[in-house]
């Protein structure tokens, strides 16, 4: 692995920091901020959210829409809804997301299934690509955006069944210092700062900074991790605001692949132990990024929006785990490997929005482009186990015991060992256009070139691919009344065969076509009442050119497809001032059309379960004190395409109460599966299965100044 080249970045933090003495001014929220001078106040470009509902988005257009003119499902966890049910991950989002799931991702990364496509690349923070394979945290983002369906339009390649979008905070108007503690039954502890300065009229600074220090109901597990996320804003007078940002993140944790199976069945009785090595499991992350935001107002009608982000990613895991089911002779199979990957990231984003009108019909026009490199140096090295009389093994049988006792493993020669360099230029316009009180469509069209070089280092042998790729999108929304839409939408996306990590090509993966995945949806969304949203949507996507083996061994041709169907319901907001609810029901389908090396027609992807339901709500029973209480629920699900192994049904029951103590003082106590259920909520493949964790009681106490 290399040195990155961090000192820059580090200086430039330090700069930043040297801004912050938080002011003799209360706290204020985003939408009090936009009310003073405009000379002298930062432009809120992630605006906070009240309560459980957004009403807005600018992530699912690239423009400032309301999300009954957005012609797609988007379901947006608010600020408020994420504090409450005191989520801190990407899985503990998508628990009470209708139609998504999240795989195991080894023990070290977010590994999302949407739509039935599951993925580790499509994540974006600000409408930005964040593609590198880790564990993301929340200490510092407004609002999670989940968007679903094909969206090359607005975000390129990839994103298949949707993509996930992280809407950081910014710079504020009025000084604040926020904190917060929390501690669980586990002992696992964690601390986060979020202070706002105003340096002067028209300069903001802010800084957001946490610190965890985890544990879990598993016999061996660990895990540090801490973020700092400085950024100074400045006000360009009455026409936009300029802000600038750096972050580092760290993670260090133990990598957890869970439990085999038995029977077709995750093995039971083997809740907390742990099918590892505490010294060989180890994930270690840090990211630098640096982060420009402009947005200008060139005219009454014409306005500049600008995003770069640069990030230096180092990323190593090891670890050992169960690589057969259970035996009659109750032993399992073991296997290694170590994986190292190095990444530079520098994205660029540059967009202008022109409203104009031609005769009765207003138009909201995007137009821009965008140009990345992507650099990526990756490394694998299996492990082997002695094999007696002599030699090595790459798999070693094990008993089956508590505590699991496996051999350490030998960790020589790279098997790959590989440097990409990924070159993006994109080109895109869009039209919104409003005909009339009750007609919207969403018309655009974006070409991207991706070209790709690879070298094998080990044999320095080099291969090349370009794809030029053509993103339509079209949605028609018809508004009976001024509360109320349905939509009809088609959207179309493509992922290169390199694959979405770029870590490996070869003389047929760089002559074969890009997958493609067709989206078609129609639904509706409804303000039922002021504060309160119903969305309903029907969907089919279907997923071509995947892999699969061809005539002569060894070769490989596109005969793949996928075809995933489903209904999605929701429910989000206030039902009265005092109640608020976020529910969501999914019933969905994802299967093989025709035969593959990975199975038959008809064999059912993995990690989709047909239907899901999921409840959460807050009751406030006075001003000062409050109740939650959610349920989710999961029908069977597959843990691979091998069908072979089943993740049983469960429903899992959550429940929290809120008090204020005192003005600014906020104490919760959330209870995590409080009936004690005993469930396998992921799997990565047949043997590395996920076990959720019994009752746990969480403790969190927040303070804004």
């Amino acid at each position: 692995m290399r040195t990155p080249r961090r000192l820059p970045l580090l200086l430039a933090a330090s700069l930043l920091a040297s801004g912050f003495a938080v002011g003799p001014n209360g706290a204020a929220s985003a939408h009090e901020a936009l009310d003073v001078d405009a000379g002298a106040m930062i432009i809120v470009t992630a605006a906070r959210d009240p309560g459980y509902l957004a009403a807005r988005t600018s992530g699912a257009t690239r423009t400032d829409t309301p999300l009954l003119d957005v012609p797609q499902t988007v379901n947006i966890l608010t600020r408020d809804r994420l504090d409450d049910q005191a989520i801190l991950s990407i899985a503990d989002a998508l628990r009470y997301v209708a139609g998504a799931t999240t795989g195991q991702g080894e023990g070290h990364r977010d590994q999302p299934t949407l739509r039935g496509n599951n993925a580790t690349a499509d994540f974006f923070v600000d409408g930005l690509r964040d593609d590198v394979q880790y564990y993301r945290d929340f200490y510092n983002i407004e609002r999670l955006e989940i968007m679903k369906g094909p969206n090359a339009m607005i975000f390129g390649r990839g994103g298949g069944g949707g993509v996930i979008n992280r809407v950081a905070k910014t710079p504020q108007a009025d000084s604040f210092a926020g904190a917060d503690a929390a501690v669980d039954s586990f002992g696992a502890w964690r601390l986060g700062a979020d202070l706002n300065a105003v340096i002067t009229d028209g300069i903001s600074a802010r800084l957001n900074a946490v610190y965890e220090d985890g544990a879990n109901h598993r016999d061996v597990y660990a895990l540090e991790r801490w973020a700092v996320n400085p950024t100074l804003g400045f006000a360009l007078g009455d026409k936009g605001n300029l802000v600038f940002g750096y972050e580092h993140a760290s993670d260090d944790r133990v990598i957890d692949r869970g439990v085999p199976s038995l029977g077709g069945r995750p093995a039971k009785g083997f809740r907390d132990t742990f099918f590892g090595l505490a010294d060989v499991n180890r994930s270690t992350f840090n990211a630098d990024v640096v982060s420009l935001a402009l947005d200008y107002q060139l005219t009454d009608t014409l306005t500049l929006r600008q995003r770069s982000r640069y990030g230096d990613y180092d990323k190593f895991y090891s670890n050992l785990f169960a690589a057969t089911a259970i035996s009659a002779a109750n032993s399992i199979g073991v296997e290694a490997y170590t994986d190292a990957t190095a990444r530079e990231n520098l994205l660029t984003q540059t967009d202008l929005v022109w409203k104009v009108a031609t005769g009765s019909i207003e138009h909201t026009v995007l137009a821009g482009f965008e140009l990345g490199r992507q650099t990526t140096t990756s490394a694998r090295v299996n492990g082997t186990f002695p094999v007696v009389p002599g030699g090595t093994s790459l798999r070693s049988p094990v008993a089956v015991t508590d505590p699991f006792r496996p051999p350490t493993p030998l960790f020589g020669a790279a098997l790959r060992r590989g440097h990409s360099r990924a070159n993006i230029t994109a080109g895109f316009i869009q039209d919104q256009l409003s005909i009339g009180a009750h007609v919207e469509i969403v018309a655009g069209l974006r070409y991207d070139r991706f070209s790709l070089d690879f070298e094998n280092l080990l044999t320095r042998a080099t291969l090349a691919r370009t794809d030029n790729l053509w993103s339509p999108r079209l949605g028609l929304v018809f508004k009976p009344v001024a509360n109320a839409a349905l939509y009809a939408n088609f959207s179309r996306s493509y992922l290169p065969q390199s694959g979405d990590q770029f870590t490996a090509l070869d003389a047929t993966t760089a002559a074969l076509e890009p997958e493609r995945f067709d989206n078609y949806e129609i639904g509706g969304k409804w303000d039922v009442l002021p504060g309160l949203n119903l969305t309903a949507a029907l969907y089919q996507l279907d997923r071509a050119n995947s892999r699969a083996a061809g005539p002569i061994p060894g070769t490989v041709v596109l005969t793949g497809k996928q075809r995933s169907k489903g209904l999605e319901l929701a429910a989000n907001g206030k039902i009265t001032p005092q109640w608020q609810v976020s529910a969501g029901f999914a019933w969905q389908d994802a299967e093989l059309l025709n035969a593959t090396t990975a199975g038959p027609a008809g064999r059912k992807v993995a990690m989709v379960p047909r239907t899901q339901t999921s409840l959460w709500t807050r009751y406030d029973l006075s001003e000062h004190f409050g109740l939650g209480l959610g349920a989710s629920h999961q029908a069977s699900s597959f843990a691979s395409i091998s069908n072979a192994v089943v993740l049983p049904a469960y429903t899992r029951v959550d429940a929290a109460a809120f008090m204020q103590v005192a003005k600014g003082i906020d104490v919760q106590v959330n209870i995590e599966n409080l009936f004690n259920t005993g469930y396998f909520p992921s799997a990565h493949n047949d043997n590395n299965i996920s076990t959720g964790g019994p009752r746990a009681v969480r403790l969190t106490l927040r303070t804004k100044y």
